[in-house]
């Protein structure tokens, strides 16, 4: 069975190609989860800096605004540079899924092989099985009616019936 063999090696390469797909595209989501959870974070930094001008506009304290302006500023430059880093984190990992559902379909073709040809030898196995049957019910005809023929035509019912009885008593003592 070299090519059984020969499969179950393929198998669990495309196995292991899958897994460390898999990895790769869990490190490559990890990453774009960062960048989307600093863009969400620059969002809120913009909103607080937005309620520090609001809340120093009722109450005249010009540091507040200030701090306010420059933590709306601020943030809108962050997400300026977030924003191409995230496009390109999403392409990355859209590239990388790919790659994924493209090993896993190399792994099910492999799997796929190996049960066909272990249904392949399945059934050259119970074919293999019923011709040795085949043989064996043959052959022991062959014998009888040889057995048969020696004694002659009267005594072949007799014969016949002491050679299965001979043949029962043979099998019998060869297992």
């Amino acid at each position: 069975m070299a090519v059984a063999r020969v499969l179950k090696r393929l198998l669990r390469i495309r196995d292991l190609e899958e897994e460390q797909s898999r990895l790769t595209l869990e490190s490559a989501l990890g990453n774009l989860h960062r960048l989307q959870n600093a863009q969400a974070a620059t969002i809120e930094r913009d909103r607080r800096g937005r309620r520090l001008v609001l809340s120093s506009a009722n109450t005249g304290e010009l540091p507040d605004r200030l701090a306010g302006m420059e933590e709306t500023h601020s943030s809108k430059r962050i997400a300026q540079a977030l924003a191409p880093r995230i496009a390109g984190a999403q392409r990355n990992v859209t590239q990388l899924r790919e790659e994924y559902l493209a090993k896993r379909v190399e792994r099910r073709q492999a799997e796929t092989l190996i049960e066909e040809a272990q249904a392949r030898d399945a059934i050259d196995a119970g074919r293999r099985s019923q011709q040795a049957l085949d043989d064996w019910f043959l052959n022991r005809l062959h014998r009888e009616r040889l057995k048969a023929s020696r004694v002659g035509p009267a005594g072949s019912a007799v014969a016949l019936s002491l050679g299965v009885i001979e043949e029962t008593k043979s099998d019998a003592q060869e297992t």
